[in-house]
């Protein structure tokens, strides 16, 4: 089956001054499993490879004559393999991490949410920060999650958020 292609023109913000990352990270974020993102930009978005394949995307970049780029973003497409009788839906959750250690205030509490605008259903955000991430809580409720830090042995903090 074909994948349906969800575009994205993010040139006129850029142009604007805005930055796309947040817009880029919603849209990921409301793709249906058979959907991929065409992201087009006026430069070759290397940094958005890692980031969305951390969402298990896979990017094929292409230039355009007119120096803008194009970018299909797809997930790998499953294969009909053996249905042994059950279907298996995931039993547990797919753990997305997030190190925002080292970063000033307020970065990783703005790295945690953009993330976590792209965080699939079916998953949970496993966030690292230097500090228990209070002022995160808020805006953790407000978007409907829950989340629980722990202390680690280095002094750093991992936070387990979940949708409620």
């Amino acid at each position: 089956m074909q994948d349906k292609v969800v575009r994205l023109d993010v040139r006129e913000d850029i142009r604007r001054g805005r930055e796309p990352f947040s817009k880029i990270m919603q849209t990921v974020a409301q793709l249906a499993q058979d959907e991929s993102l065409l992201l087009i930009a006026p430069f070759e978005p290397k940094p958005l490879f890692a980031v969305l394949a951390q969402q298990g995307f896979s990017p094929s970049p292409k230039a355009l004559p007119s120096g803008d780029w194009e970018v299909l973003f797809r997930r790998p497409t499953k294969t009909a393999t053996s249905h042994s009788g059950a279907d298996s839906p995931a039993a547990t959750a797919h753990i997305v991490e997030v190190d925002a250690r080292g970063l000033e205030p307020p970065q990783p509490m703005v790295k945690i949410l953009e993330a976590l605008a792209a965080l699939p259903e079916d998953a949970e955000l496993l966030a690292r920060t230097d500090r228990r991430p209070m002022h995160l809580y808020p805006q953790l409720e407000q978007r409907g999650f829950s989340a629980s830090s722990e202390e680690q042995a280095d002094g750093s903090f991992a936070t387990h958020i979940r949708r409620c």
